[in-house]
């Protein structure tokens, strides 16, 4: 297949700074979408693969999968989209499209394996993985392609392509709805999109957290409680009474002091932890019948309403704009969670 070259910046390996690279993009094919790349974020998930934190990174990695831009040309079989279209691209780019999970709209969980956007294997350049979107432009399959409502801040838009729906997709699958309440632990990237879904859907949304000056800022996004989890008189009042509990804490931890504030038949669900957990008592989801469970971003339907409900309700994330040469320091800032709350690149530093 015919290939162009494209300024990016990426990885050379785990132990090596992002730098700027030239990288391979497809030609446009019959059903695909080029996107002048504007705005990418930048997820935690970037830094994990950059340095090889979960393993299986293969270099050079070029991280980015909250995208944001324009289209500037398409294949002459697309229908869904035209040159001069707002547009997005999350975490996937392709999947097999014929298994349950992709004819259930769950193209995360292809049971051949989804495409990510980046450091999957390249279905369309031999020998290649997937480059993401820290690059000036992309082509993406139209199915992979995601409409993004204009009267949204582009730059802000970004991170709903990750942070938005990894905490959208639960609150939906959970039916959380008007009157309900929602607990949403940890107040990160993840969080804070969690309280901003949270409040627009109408449920009465708490913020637990071990940092009381954390307080005023979850009010401002929407919580109507805060709740410290190291205030043990507090923790007590709250037991057996949340509906849904949406844990964004990103490392292992202990469950049981959550479990316990849970109503019967109420659900928890994980979607910051992707590594072991501390040992829980069996008792506090028997006695109760309460679940545990844990979601992964979304597909691509649910994507598109995620971002059609942020478009009505004029939900974006809070973010801290950066040029492309920042992007190390950003790095060493997220991991010191010195952000409030995404770092978003402005891809026209790098052009």
């Amino acid at each position: 297949m015919a290939t162009t070259t494209v300024k990016a910046y990426g990885a050379t390996a785990s132990t090596a700074d992002l730098k700027p690279l030239d990288i391979e993009r497809r030609a446009v094919g019959k059903d695909d979408v080029k996107i002048d790349i504007t705005f990418c974020g930048v997820c935690h998930s970037d830094i994990h693969t950059v340095r090889n934190e979960w393993n299986g990174s293969t270099y050079p990695v070029v991280p980015g999968h909250e995208i944001i831009g324009r289209v500037v040309e398409v294949g002459n079989g697309v229908k869904t989209h035209k040159v001069g279209d707002l547009v997005g691209v999350g975490c996937m780019v392709d999947s097999c499209q014929t298994c349950s999970s992709c004819k259930q709209d769950l193209e995360q969980f292809c049971e051949n394996g989804a495409t990510f956007t980046y450091n999957s294997p390249d279905k369309h350049i031999a020998d290649k993985q997937t480059y993401g979107g820290y690059s000036t432009s992309v082509i993406v399959d139209e199915k992979f392609v995601l409409r993004i409502p204009e009267n949204l801040d582009e730059a802000a838009a970004a991170p709903l392509l990750c942070a938005g729906i990894t905490t959208w997709s639960p609150l939906s699958h959970w039916k959380v709805k008007k009157g309900d309440k929602v607990g949403v632990i940890g107040l990160g990237g993840l969080g804070h999109m969690g309280v901003k879904f949270a409040n627009a859907l109408g449920a009465h949304v708490v913020m637990i957290t071990t940092s009381p000056s954390k307080g005023k800022d979850a009010k401002r996004l929407g919580a109507h409680e805060v709740l410290v989890s190291k205030d043990e008189e507090e923790m007590k009042k709250h037991q057996n009474s949340f509906d849904f509990i949406l844990n964004t804490i990103p490392v292992g931890h202990e469950m049981d002091p959550y479990l316990g504030l849970l109503k019967i038949d109420a659900t928890m669900v994980l979607v910051g932890a992707v590594e072991p957990l501390k040992p829980f008592h069996g008792g506090n989801i028997i006695m109760g019948r309460k679940r545990i469970a844990g979601s992964l971003i979304g597909g691509i339907k649910e994507t598109q309403e995620m971002l059609d409900f942020c478009g009505k309700h004029n939900i974006t994330s809070d973010i801290e704009l950066i040029n492309i040469q920042d992007i190390n320091a950003a790095y060493d800032r997220v991991i010191s969670n010195d952000v409030k709350y995404r770092f978003v690149i402005d891809m026209k530093s790098l052009k």
